[in-house]
């Protein structure tokens, strides 16, 4: 007996990492309001994702252009009306979210939930302490669902990979750091000792900026070199600087490199055993000895 169309039973929402995390409510109006804050296949949800993301990006130039004293000075209020509008708005939003979860105190632990917080806090602490206005910038960390709502999980993998590769590296880069602080200790002792306060080097940490903006080639040029042997000494550290910038990228090169052949590695199985992990330039398998593809 085949099912008829009123006995055919819809399979169910697959849980998403979302879902599994946060608790998707099961009906009611907390499951609607799910839908639509959380699930962006939909047509509400993702027009409601693109909504909050073009406010995002509206309330940020707001913050940018009051900061500049001649917009600022002509349209404070409006910036200030338009400001507290989308305050108002991301905090129903985030009530909202917590609202409509079965495990709100999970997403408020979250990095998004964070997030979410921190782009609302300043402007609400700005009443008390007005100097934390700035910090509002903050929420353009929210364009990072960018990601899930236009299902570019291709790039989330490759901050993933980019994140792995640092991580991986820190004990290098750890190192490398150590050496570059030694040397900006010693040079700029040595500049103190050389110039002098006559030239400018007051002291030892005086110094040790002096080789630092040097050996990053920077430059400052508020502090320089009178001597003849601290221009040698100068010119010895801009040499050098060149020579250490390119050590941290190369260490992650070398690292992001290697992953990638592990994760080839790790990809290659043998048809015929299933055996798994052969070498990239394998040709047999380690196990049968079968020809690999």
């Amino acid at each position: 007996m085949h099912p008829t169309a009123s006995s055919t039973v819809l399979p169910a929402v697959p849980p998403d990492d979302t879902a599994e995390r946060f608790g998707r409510p099961e009906r009611g109006w907390r499951l609607a309001l799910y839908r639509v804050i959380f699930e962006s296949d939909t047509r509400v949800g993702r027009a409601f994702d693109v909504a909050l993301l073009w406010l995002i990006v509206a309330s940020v130039v707001v913050v940018v252009l009051d900061s500049v004293e001649s917009i600022g000075g002509r349209a404070g209020r409006v910036f200030d009306a338009l400001e507290w509008g989308c305050t108002i708005v991301f905090t129903l939003e985030y009530l909202a979210r917590l609202a409509c979860v079965r495990r709100p105190w999970r997403y408020a632990a979250s990095l998004l939930g964070a997030i979410d917080l921190l782009a609302v806090l300043p402007t609400w602490l700005a009443l008390f302490a007005p100097e934390l206005h700035a910090l509002i910038d903050v929420r353009v960390l929210r364009l990072l669902r960018i990601f899930r709502i236009f299902k570019m999980g291709a790039y989330v993998a490759e901050y993933g990979a980019l994140g792995a590769a640092l991580a991986a590296s820190r004990r290098k880069i750890a190192v490398f750091l150590s050496f570059v602080m030694m040397v900006v200790l010693v040079m700029g002792t040595l500049m103190y000792v050389m110039e002098g306060a006559a030239n400018g080097y007051t002291s030892i940490p005086v110094g040790i900026y002096w080789a630092i903006t040097t050996m990053t080639t920077v430059g400052f040029g508020d502090i320089t070199p009178k001597t003849d042997l601290g221009r040698a000494v100068a010119s010895v550290m801009m040499l050098l600087g060149w020579g250490i910038l390119a050590v941290p990228t190369g260490i992650v090169s070398a690292e992001f490199t290697a992953q990638r052949f592990r994760r080839e590695e790790a990809m290659r199985r043998c048809e015929h055993c299933g055996c798994k992990g052969h070498e990239a330039a394998a040709r047999f398998c380690r196990e049968c000895g079968a020809a690999l593809g």
